[in-house]
C-alpha cells in the first residue's frame, strides 16, 4: 500500500438543515467520491474500498450519517427515517468547495437510496456518477441527474421480501446512462465486498466511475 493511500484526516462539515457531518478523507485530487455506508455500517467499513480508490487515482470521503458517530442534526434518533439526502450533499458540495472537480456517490443500502436521491436533488452536475449497492432511489428514478450503476445480488432479500424486483423497476426509468449488474448470491450491499463477489464489485464500481474521465 503506498503512503498516499493510507493518508487519512478527519473532517466535518454542516449540512443546510443544522447538522453536522463527520468524514474520513483520504487522498487528494480533482476527481472524488462520496462513499455512504448502510443502516448497519458506519465510515470506518469503507476503510479498504477508500484505499482502492485512492490507489486508482480518487480523493474520498467516507461520511458518517447523522445519527452514527459524533454526526448529528434533525431526525437522528431514527437515521432510516431521516433527512439523510442533505448529509450526502453536504458532503459533495464539501469536496467542490476544497477543490474537487467532479464528485461521484457509492452507496449501500440506505447509502444508496440517500445517493439516488441526492442525485435528483442536486443541482445539474453537482454529481458526476452514482453508484448505488443493493439499492435505489426513494424518489422516482426517472428524475436521475447522473449515470447510474445499480448493482445487486440476485437473492438479496429483506424483511419485504426479494429487493431486485423494486431496484429492477427503478432502474427501467432511469435515464440514459445506465448499468444493473445482478451477481448470484444473496449478500446485501456492503456486504458483497465480504463475499466471494468483493473483487468483481470493486472492479466494476472502478470502471464506471473510470468512464466518465
Amino acid at each position: 500500500m503506498t503512503p498516499i493511500a493510507l493518508a487519512q484526516k478527519t473532517v466535518s462539515f454542516p449540512t443546510d438543515d443544522g447538522g453536522v457531518i463527520f468524514a474520513d478523507q483520504y487522498g487528494s485530487g480533482e476527481r472524488a467520491v462520496v462513499l455512504a455506508h448502510g443502516g448497519r455500517f458506519n465510515k470506518e467499513s469503507w476503510t479498504p474500498q477508500a484505499r482502492a480508490l485512492v490507489a486508482a487515482g480518487f480523493e474520498v470521503l467516507a461520511i458518517d450519517f447523522r445519527g452514527y458517530g459524533p454526526s448529528h442534526g434533525p431526525g437522528d434518533k431514527d437515521p432510516l427515517s431521516a433527512p439523510l439526502t442533505r448529509d450526502v450533499l453536504a458532503a459533495v458540495r464539501y469536496l467542490h468547495e476544497n477543490g474537487a472537480r467532479s464528485v461521484s456517490i457509492v452507496g449501500g443500502s440506505m447509502g444508496g437510496g440517500a445517493a439516488g436521491d441526492a442525485c435528483i436533488a442536486a443541482q445539474p452536475g453537482e454529481i458526476d456518477r452514482i453508484v448505488m449497492l443493493g439499492a435505489s432511489p426513494d424518489e422516482p428514478a426517472d428524475k436521475l441527474k447522473c449515470p447510474s450503476l445499480f448493482i445487486v445480488a440476485r437473492d438479496d432479500t429483506s424483511g419485504d421480501g426479494p429487493r431486485l424486483p423494486r431496484i429492477r423497476a427503478q432502474y427501467e426509468k432511469a435515464p440514459q446512462p445506465k448499468e444493473l449488474i445482478v451477481l448470484d448470491g444473496s449478500a446485501h450491499a456492503q456486504f458483497l465486498f465480504q463475499s466471494d463477489q468483493a473483487e468483481r464489485v470493486m472492479c466494476e464500481i472502478l470502471r464506471f466511475l473510470n468512464s466518465g474521465k
